[in-house]
């Protein structure tokens, strides 16, 4: 009986190996993330990576969206998201910002719908159309990796972007999260760098939910404009059902003639200016660029855009504070607007608070 119990004390640590990924920022962690290639060289192939093995690279699909999964040292798979790149198609993705549900369906083509869910919730949460698309198009390849990974033992996995392959790992950590098809004994833990806004203040609710305790960071350099991005607007409409706004012209009715009187000029006023401004939105940002959107995709059909367009900010933030030291080294030239949107920044300011112990 003693040899059986030795046996099985002997063997319990190799059928439990321990688990790598902690939650939190661990700043050597994301800059290897970093320093991980998301494009190929002249010569069509990805350059090697410091304590990474590439293991599969998928096509380019949809609006040149494309995805590599590498292996750490340590047996973590890494889901790595490529940014945009310098094509047309690739800029249509960020500008395709008329915002559809968290939950529903995309015709991508004549024979294939995407079916997502994003958000436990199926009314108030709103989303990103191009950012959306992409997603549709990476996703079939992403779940098949996993679930091969899966099959070979593997259960923990980090996904990560720089820029719009930030913004995406936001919808994709949020589709793996409520996918039947997705073993829960999985752990994901998803660095978002330098990600603009992915969907309204309900999807940004459930997205920190469902990776709270630190497995969904977002790391922003303070002078980086891009994770301002898109506009966004807020309209009454946007707000909880039950708020102070539901019952305006009630109480405004009650007040004597004159205050109700300038109180409904500038209700009215001001309700008129924003769902004015949701429409243009909504013109431009959906209709006319879905328009040069299916040059590229032409079975692509137009989703029912929702009239919203407050995009806001989702994940547990981690903030790179740019200082006089930092302006000095990268100073603006007028000309490269996206100068504090580059890993080097990034970088900087990541080894300046977490690695040198400068701050005090």
């Amino acid at each position: 009986m003693r040899l059986i119990l030795c046996y099985f004390l002997i063997l319990i640590p190799h059928l439990a190996p321990a688990q790598q990924l902690q939650p939190g920022f661990d700043p050597k962690e994301y800059l290897s993330l970093l320093e991980i290639p998301e494009r190929t060289d002249s010569t069509g192939n990805f350059k090697e990576a410091k304590g990474f093995t590439l293991k599969y690279v998928s096509p380019e699909v949809g609006l040149y969206n494309r995805w590599a999964l590498w292996e750490r040292a340590d047996g973590v798979d890494i889901i790595r998201v490529r940014g945009t790149i310098p094509r047309n198609e690739s800029w249509l993705a960020n500008f395709y910002a008329g915002m559809i549900p968290a939950h529903g369906t995309l015709q991508i083509n004549d024979s294939t719908k995407f079916e997502y869910k994003l958000t436990a919730d199926q009314n108030k949460a709103f989303v990103h159309t191009g950012w959306t698309i992409s997603l549709a198009h990476l996703a079939p390849t992403i779940e098949q990796q996993i679930l091969a990974e899966y099959a070979k033992g593997k259960r923990e996995f980090i996904i990560m972007g720089h820029s719009q392959g930030g913004a995406i790992t936001f919808l994709l950590r949020s589709y793996l999260y409520y996918n039947p098809r997705i073993p829960k004994d999985i752990i994901f833990k998803t660095y978002s760098s330098a990600a603009p806004k992915p969907g309204n203040l309900f999807f940004a609710y459930d997205y920190d939910f469902i990776t709270r305790g630190g497995w969904g960071l977002r790391v922003v350099n303070s002078e980086d404009w891009v994770p301002e991005t898109p506009f966004s607007l807020q309209t009454l409409k946007d707000f909880n059902h039950i708020s102070a706004f539901m019952n305006v012209k009630k109480i405004l009715h009650e007040q004597d003639f004159f205050a109700r009187l300038a109180g409904s000029y500038v209700y009215n006023k001001m309700d008129r200016t924003t769902k004015r401004s949701e429409r243009r939105f909504r013109k431009y940002l959906g209709n006319y660029v879905y328009k040069m959107v299916k040059k590229t995709l032409p079975e692509l059909k137009q989703p029912n855009y929702v009239r919203s367009h407050n995009y806001q900010l989702a994940g547990t933030p981690i903030i790179l504070l740019a200082d006089s030291a930092y302006h000095e080294k990268f100073k603006f030239d007028g000309k490269n607007v996206f100068m504090h949107h580059m890993f080097e920044p990034y970088i900087y300011l990541v080894e300046k608070y977490y690695l040198q112990n400068t701050v005090k």
